[in-house]
C-alpha cells in the first residue's frame, strides 16, 4: 500500500476546521478522511510554528 501524500493547502484548511471553526478532531479525520492522529499532528506542527510548518509540497 502506498502511503498518502497531502497538499500543504490541504493540511492548513484541515487545522483551520479545528482552530477557526469549532469541528472536533475525531469529526474532521472522519470527513476528510485521514487518522486523528495525523490531524493532530498537523495541528501542532502550525501551533508550534505557523511559517515553517509542512515545509514540503506534498503531492
Amino acid at each position: 500500500m502506498e502511503r498518502r501524500k497531502f497538499t500543504r493547502e490541504f493540511k492548513r484548511e484541515a487545522v483551520k476546521l479545528i482552530e477557526d471553526r469549532g469541528v472536533p478532531v475525531a469529526r474532521s479525520a472522519r470527513d476528510l478522511g485521514v487518522h486523528g492522529t495525523v490531524l493532530r499532528r498537523w495541528v501542532r506542527e502550525v501551533t508550534a510554528d505557523p511559517q515553517q510548518a509542512f515545509p514540503s509540497r506534498g503531492r
